[in-house]
């Protein structure tokens, strides 16, 4: 493997460790990602309509994904705490396969990048369309998550070659 390949959350001994980055230059930094929840007709419906018992379901979707990039560094171990300069989360329903496409965007200035955050936002937001929705739709497939595009940092911009969903 060269430098590039190797897996940098391993001292030498194996054993896990949170990288050291504080040799590493302070840049602007950018995370996009997106993925889908796939569920019924009716059920995508009732999400445009607010017609679910709970509430606005997109609403709450957004802010819990929010939260959720705020907060990566408490639930994926090796995660630096990072202060996030910006967030923003936005969906698009798709009427022919059912299912709202979920998309973040995260950004920071600093030393490490933003990718997990934006994948977790994502996912936070996935699943809370899915528990919102599931008193009428347990069928409900999360799925597709992936990181679209990344800006910043010593390996630089990065654009996934295989596109899903929107475009970037």
């Amino acid at each position: 493997m060269s430098g590039s390949e190797k897996l940098s959350h391993f001292n030498p001994e194996g054993r896990a460790r949170m990288v050291d980055v504080s040799a590493k230059a302070i840049t602007s930094r950018t995370a996009v990602a997106r993925g889908e929840i796939q569920m019924s007709s009716q059920t995508l419906s009732m999400v445009r309509e607010k017609g679910l018992v709970k509430g606005d379901v997109l609403a709450v979707s957004q802010v819990a994904g929010i939260m959720g990039a705020k907060k990566t560094a408490d639930l994926i171990p090796m995660c630096h705490p990072l202060l996030l300069s910006g967030i923003d989360i936005s969906f698009v329903f798709n009427e022919i396969n059912p299912r709202i496409e979920i998309e973040a965007i995260v950004k920071n200035s600093g030393q490490t990048g933003v990718e997990m955050e934006a994948l977790t936002a994502v996912s936070i937001a996935a699943l809370t369309i899915y528990d919102m929705c599931k008193a009428v739709d347990k069928d409900m497939v999360i799925s597709n998550i992936c990181l679209i595009k990344k800006t910043g940092g010593t390996s630089g911009e990065y654009i996934r070659e295989r596109e899903y969903l929107r475009k970037a």
